[in-house]
């Protein structure tokens, strides 16, 4: 049900037992985590062999700004580059060669791509593909093709769309006032079209409240997780809350109250990270029983293979890309610079 964070390069005595709780279904890894790649993969292998459950182990990933790993690492362009810079043909191998890096590490998921519009918004900026759903709508499927590619489960974000809210929901709770219909016609398309597509394994909704729909954030609200995701759009796929810890989830009350209100909004997994007081308070207090289903619903998505680092730097696709796609990262820079 929890996914919780670890405080540095080695899995403390402490974390060990917090990610054996029976609440606690996986762990996010932050740059906190990261001092080279050797260090990462025992820290991976050490959570592996010691917590005696299948836990789900995630990263941000995404590329541009959101990158959690970055030394040894591919350096993956902005997802606004691809249009931007008209190098539509790299959003696939982008996609491919992440997740590839990702299961190189014994990492099952990246939360990858967000499908908000427009790069407005402090929060999305140039992790956005486009501000128009014809034109990114393709650019961000080649992109999820390129993980499924490789078999990493897609989490779209953050519905029903982050990218016309200027706050950064980090730091506030941001208000979108914008007519309903604006909400369906434009930016809940990009979401609509992959889940009827069948492109998207999970959905990670938007700490934002859309006061012309209904009173409380998106990752809070049954009017959108139930009636809207569920019953309208017909998702079936795994709801993950976005990080409780950040300021806009505060609405919702303490830890323990937001994580009940999440639930209760039809959320399945919850992250809850940089507040290890608040973890212990939720894993104390919440009074949740899971269903079998339930307590299952992280396995769905577990990388179902394994590839070795070797292996995929002698591969020539693996080659060619790295080089793209860092090129392309510097274009980008150049292009933002010249921009500004």
């Amino acid at each position: 049900m929890l996914l919780i964070d670890l405080a540095g390069y080695e899995l403390t005595q402490e974390e060990q037992e917090l990610l054996e709780h029976p609440l606690v279904s996986g762990l996010i890894l932050f740059t906190r985590n990261f001092h080279d790649k050797a260090q990462l993969q025992a820290l991976i292998k050490s959570v592996r062999q010691r917590v005696k459950k299948p836990l789900l182990i995630t990263v941000d990933q995404e590329g541009g700004r959101v990158q959690r790993f970055r030394e040894g690492f591919t350096k993956l362009p902005a997802m606004q580059s691809f249009l931007q810079l008209d190098r539509l043909q790299l959003a696939q191998e982008a996609g491919w060669l992440m997740s590839a890096e990702m299961f190189a590490l014994d990492i099952d998921l990246s939360f990858a791509p967000v499908l908000d519009l427009g790069h407005c918004s402090k929060a999305i900026g140039d992790r956005s593909f486009g501000k128009d759903v014809a034109t990114m709508l393709p650019v961000a499927e080649a992109f999820i093709d390129g993980m499924r590619e490789i078999g990493m489960a897609t989490t779209g974000k953050h519905f029903p769309g982050h990218g016309h809210v200027i706050a950064d929901s980090h730091l506030e709770t941001p208000f979108d006032d914008r007519p309903k219909e604006r909400i369906f016609n434009h930016d809940i398309q990009p979401f609509k079209q992959l889940i009827a597509k069948g492109k998207l394994s999970a959905i990670m909704p938007a700490h934002v409240i859309y006061t012309q729909c209904d009173s409380q954030p998106a990752s809070g609200s049954s009017y959108w997780l139930k009636e809207i995701l569920r019953k309208q759009l017909q998702f079936n796929g795994v709801i993950f809350s976005d990080d409780l810890g950040m300021k806009g989830a505060g609405f919702m009350g303490n830890y323990v109250e937001r994580s009940e209100k999440a639930l209760q909004a039809g959320c399945d997994l919850l992250l809850l990270c940089n507040e290890l007081d608040g973890v212990v308070q939720v894993l104390d207090k919440l009074k949740y029983q899971p269903t079998p289903t339930q307590k299952e619903r992280h396995l769905s998505l577990m990388k179902r293979r394994s590839i070795s680092w070797s292996e995929l730097e002698a591969s020539p696709r693996w080659q060619l890309a790295h080089q793209q796609l860092a090129t392309l990262q510097d274009q980008w820079f150049e292009w933002k610079a010249q921009n500004a």
